[in-house]
């Protein structure tokens, strides 16, 4: 019983506490920004399609890594960080949003030395998503090919 009253109370101090938000201002800029890194997005695939005549996956893999750069490249200029306190969720649109959790913990251990900081600390954050995304596609290709021999 005594255990529920302390909850209780710290959870009354948390909410007393806690700034309030405005949820649909927070949704308005996670939308319009998350929006415009897609057309962005969309222009720099336009580009390189109509003005340097790339197509299939030449275009996609050429539009993924300008993404990828321009996200690494603001996240080390300290850009990205106040896109994604303004924005939210909306900054963490897939590629560039990756390209920021590689990045930001690779400049954070950056002093403790180039092989036990910024190499072993870079995918802190991404890591366990590579790994579980990799592992993931593994096992449906392997479930279809299971699949494939009984077809």
């Amino acid at each position: 019983m005594k255990a529920q009253n302390v909850n209780k109370g710290y959870l009354d101090l948390v909410a007393r506490s806690s700034p309030k938000t405005n949820e649909a201002r927070s949704l308005l800029h996670s939308f319009w920004v998350g929006g415009v890194i897609c057309v962005i997005g969309q222009f720099i695939r336009f580009m390189l399609q109509y003005v340097f005549g790339m197509y299939g996956d030449e275009l996609a893999g050429t539009t993924s890594v300008v993404l990828i750069f321009i996200g690494a490249l603001l996240t080390g200029l300290g850009v990205y960080d106040r896109i994604g306190k303004y924005a939210g969720g909306g900054s963490i649109v897939p590629i560039t949003g990756f390209a920021n959790s590689v990045v930001s913990p690779a400049m954070e251990f950056k002093s403790e030395g180039y092989i036990y900081g910024l190499a072993a600390k870079m995918f802190v954050i991404a890591g366990p998503i590579i790994v579980f995304g990799v592992t993931t596609s593994a096992v449906v290709g392997i479930v279809y090919y299971v699949i494939g021999l009984f077809v």
